[in-house]
C-alpha cells in the first residue's frame, strides 16, 4: 500500500474504536480557533449531532501542559483534540491518564509511534501542511462513521483547506479528493478566475487598489490609479448610483480587465498568475461574504479571532441566524484589524518597531489583539514596502493568562523554498530555554511568558540576523 492508503486504513482503525466508545460518553471536543479549527470542529459536531451524542466544545489558542491540567481536571471520560494536539501527544497520554481521547491533526508531529488514537498524515510521511488540514482529517474520519457526513460536509473541509493557505491553483491528492466530493454533491462550484479577495462582496476598485497578491503595478495601492486603469480598460467603475464588483462585469469586460492586468505585470516573473481557480459555495446567496471560499474563510477566522468561535460553527452547520451574526463579527473584525495598522503605522518609528535588513519586530504590547497579531504580520508580509524575504515577527499580550503570543511570517509574492518558520521559532525557544512553539512552515507562533519579552526579542535578533546570513549567503 503506498501513504495514502496506509494513512486511510488507520483512519478506518480509528474509526471502528470510536464505534466503541459508550453513546452516553459526553464527547469533550477541543479545537483550534482558526478557520481550519472552526471547520473541523463543525465536521466532528455535524456527525455527533447525527448520531444523537452529547458534547462539549472549547475553542482555543494553543494546546499547552496548562490547559491539559485544567481538562483532566473535568468529570469527561471521552476527549477529542481536532486541529491540534499532535505537538502535546505525550502530555496528552501522560495527564488524562485513564480517560479515552483521540487526536485528529494536521501538524507536525511531536513522536513518531502510531497509535490507533492518532490520526495525522505527517506519520505516514504525507505532508499535512501543504495535502490536507484539519478539517480535511476530521471529515476523511468521520465519512467513514457516515455516509451522509461525507455528502453534507465535503466542502466544509475545502473550506478549512482554503483557510490554511492549501490551495495553489488547486489541491494536491487528498484536499483534491474531499474537492471532488463536494464537486459531486452540488456543494462548491470551480470556475477559473482573477485570483484576488472580495470577488463578491467589495468594488472592483477596492479589490484591486488593496490587491498585494499578485501585485498590480501602478494599481495596488492606489485608489486613484485604480479608476484610471478601469476607465482605460472601458469598465465602468460604477452601475448607477452603486459601485460594480467583480461578479457583476460581464464576460467581455472580464476579459479586458484581465487583459489589462497581465499587461500591467508584464515585467513580472509570472505576469499571467493572476489567474487562478475561484471556489464559490453554491448554497449561499449572491454577494455574500459566504459565497466565495475565501470569503468565507476569512468570516470563520473573524469569529475565532474574536472569541466568537460558537457563531463560525454555526455557520459551517448552515444555521442562518448565525450566518447574519458572524457577517456582523466581520465588521468589528475589519475595524480591529484597521486600528492594529494604525497603530503599527504610527509607531514605525517607535522602539516597539525594530527593524533590520532582512528582518522586522514588532512588540505590540496590549495595542493589539494577540489573536490578529498573526493576521497583521500576514498582511504587512504582502505590503509593497516589505522586500521579498524579510522575517516578521509580530508579539502581542493575552490579557487572561498574562502570556504573549509570537507569530512568525515571511515577505514576498513568491514561493519560499526551503523556509521553515516553525524551526525558526523552536530555535529561539530553545535559545532562551522557555516559551512553546508550533505552527506550520509559513506560518509559525509561540506563547511566551510576557515577563519574558525582551529575553526572547533579544534571542530572536541572534537567530534572525544567523538566518538572514545564511540567505545572503
Amino acid at each position: 500500500m503506498d501513504k495514502y492508503e496506509l494513512f486511510k486504513e488507520h483512519l478506518k482503525e480509528g474509526a471502528e474504536e470510536f464505534k466503541r466508545l459508550d453513546n452516553n460518553d459526553v464527547v469533550r471536543i477541543v479545537s483550534h480557533l482558526d478557520c481550519d479549527g472552526i471547520c473541523a470542529c463543525s465536521i466532528l459536531i455535524k456527525l455527533l449531532t447525527s448520531e444523537n451524542r452529547r458534547y462539549s466544545v472549547s475553542i482555543i489558542q494553543q494546546l499547552n501542559e496548562k490547559v491539559l491540567k485544567e481538562l483532566a481536571k473535568e468529570d469527561y471520560n471521552t476527549f477529542v483534540f481536532t486541529d491540534l494536539g499532535s505537538a502535546q501527544f505525550s502530555n496528552i497520554k501522560e495527564l488524562l491518564g485513564d480517560k479515552k481521547f483521540f487526536v485528529l491533526d494536521h501538524h507536525e508531529i511531536e513522536e513518531k509511534e502510531i497509535a490507533v488514537n492518532h490520526m495525522n498524515p505527517n506519520l505516514f510521511g504525507i505532508d499535512g501542511g501543504k495535502e490536507i488540514s484539519g478539517a480535511g482529517v476530521v471529515y476523511l474520519f468521520c465519512s467513514l462513521l457516515s455516509k451522509k457526513i461525507e455528502s453534507d460536509m465535503a466542502h466544509v473541509a475545502v473550506i478549512g483547506a482554503v483557510g490554511d493557505v492549501q490551495e495553489d491553483n488547486g489541491f494536491l491528492e487528498l484536499n483534491n479528493s474531499i474537492l471532488e466530493v463536494a464537486l459531486l454533491n452540488n456543494k462548491i462550484k470551480v470556475s477559473r478566475g482573477l485570483r484576488v479577495f472580495g470577488i463578491q462582496t467589495k468594488p472592483i476598485h477596492k479589490v484591486l487598489e488593496y490587491c498585494s497578491n499578485p501585485y498590480i503595478p501602478d494599481v495596488t495601492g492606489s485608489e486613484s490609479g485604480t479608476i484610471q486603469f478601469l476607465n482605460e480598460m472601458g469598465i465602468e467603475p460604477m452601475n448607477g448610483k452603486d459601485w460594480k464588483k467583480i461578479i457583476h462585469l460581464n464576460e467581455e469586460e472580464m476579459k479586458r480587465l484581465v487583459s489589462g492586468i497581465i499587461m500591467k505585470r508584464i515585467n513580472e516573473k509570472n505576469p499571467s498568475d493572476v489567474l487562478g481557480n475561484v471556489y464559490t459555495l453554491v448554497e449561499e446567496v449572491d454577494e455574500s461574504p459566504l459565497r466565495d471560499a475565501k470569503e468565507f474563510s476569512t468570516l470563520l477566522n473573524s469569529c475565532g479571532r474574536l472569541s466568537k468561535a460558537s457563531l463560525g460553527i454555526g455557520v459551517c452547520l448552515g444555521d442562518e441566524k448565525s450566518k447574519k451574526r458572524a457577517i456582523k463579527n466581520l465588521t468589528d473584525y475589519k475595524k480591529e484589524i484597521v486600528k492594529a495598522l494604525k497603530w503599527y503605522e504610527g509607531s514605525k518609528e517607535s522602539k516597539d518597531v525594530f527593524r533590520e535588513k532582512g528582518f522586522m519586530i514588532i512588540n505590540a504590547k496590549d495595542e493589539v489583539l494577540y489573536t490578529i497579531i498573526g493576521t497583521i504580520a500576514s498582511i504587512l508580509s504582502r505590503s509593497n514596502d516589505v522586500e521579498e524575504g524579510t522575517y516578521i515577527m509580530g508579539l502581542a499580550r493575552t490579557k487572561e493568562e498574562n502570556n504573549t503570543k509570537v507569530s512568525l511570517r515571511i515577505g514576498g509574492k513568491d514561493e519560499h523554498e526551503g523556509v521553515d518558520l516553525r524551526q525558526v521559532v523552536t530555535d529561539v525557544v530553545e535559545r532562551v530555554g522557555f516559551g512553546e512553539a508550533g505552527g506550520h512552515p509559513l506560518a509559525a507562533g509561540a506563547i511566551i511568558p510576557f515577563e519574558k519579552e525582551e529575553e526572547f526579542i533579544s534571542a530572536a535578533k541572534v537567530v534572525l540576523r544567523e538566518r538572514v546570513g545564511k540567505k545572503v549567503s
